[in-house]
């Protein structure tokens, strides 16, 4: 009984002393929860690269031979551009020049109508200088035909046998070389630096398809002035005359006496 009453003192006093213990402990802190991760700092943007300046877009040169080949109608003109190669050259000018250019394009039609064998008989020369005739070296609109001064001069040169005569209508424009008459029938292509026309006839130049004026003769030789001749020194004149009278006066003395010496003989007989 007395171990049982102990045993229990003993169990008692452990409680109180744990308790006791316990309660001057320092509390325990509150539980944290997980810790927020603290944001990133905010990323430095760089200003983006300035990219490379475009260069403008230059718009390509209009090509002439393209524009008739899509029209369908300038098989030979075109031929000739390019066996003269005059489409080349219609391009360079076309790319750097600010004055245009004003094409009256034969149709192939207007080729019908020349005599057989016409261009064959052309000299590669002389079919350059076709097209150029063909060729006005500034952008002519149609309202601009009207006040253009005659003649007008081509790319084939400026002279009369390669220039044209123009004249506006109320409904058309007329066009004569002197060889050639005929009218602009359509429009073929127009900006602000390319005109081409139809022409329904071949533009004969005169430089060409008519004999050319003679050479003008050459002028007079001009005169040359005589040289003057050094003065010659004055030479003594030597007499050749000779005095014969005496010699003549001998001779009739002798005479006279053979005269007088017969007239003697014959009056002693």
């Amino acid at each position: 009984m007395k171990q049982q009453s102990f045993f229990s003192f003993s169990l008692l006093v452990i409680f109180l002393h744990c308790t006791i213990t316990l309660a001057q402990s320092p509390a325990a802190s509150p539980a944290q929860g997980p810790v927020a991760a603290s944001p990133p700092p905010p990323a430095i943007t760089q200003p983006p690269a300035a990219s490379p300046a475009q260069p403008a877009s230059v718009t390509a040169p209009t090509n002439v031979t393209k524009i008739l080949e899509k029209d369908g109608h300038f098989t030979v003109f075109i031929r000739l551009l390019k066996s003269t190669q005059e489409e080349n050259h219609l391009l360079t000018v076309l790319n750097n020049s600010n004055n245009g250019l004003t094409i009256f394009a034969p149709s192939d039609g207007s080729f019908s109508g020349l005599k057989s064998g016409t261009l064959n008989s052309l000299t590669d020369e002389e079919k350059s200088e076709l097209v150029k005739f063909h060729v006005i070296p500034t952008f002519l609109s149609t309202s601009q035909f009207q006040t253009v001064s005659n003649p007008v001069g081509t790319e084939a040169g400026s002279g009369g046998r390669v220039a044209l005569n123009i004249t506006t209508y109320p409904n058309s424009v007329n066009i004569t070389t002197g060889l050639t008459n005929t009218s602009i029938s359509g429009t073929v292509y127009t900006d602000n630096q390319l005109a081409i026309y139809r022409v329904d006839k071949v533009l004969l130049p005169m430089d060409i398809f008519t004999p050319k004026p003679p050479a003008p003769a050459p002028g007079p030789a001009p005169e040359k002035k005589p040289k003057k001749e050094a003065p010659v020194a004055d030479t003594p004149v030597v007499s050749t005359t000779v005095n014969t009278s005496g010699a003549v006066s001998c001779a009739h003395y002798h005479v006279v006496l053979l005269a007088v010496g017969i007239f003697a003989a014959i009056f002693s007989l």
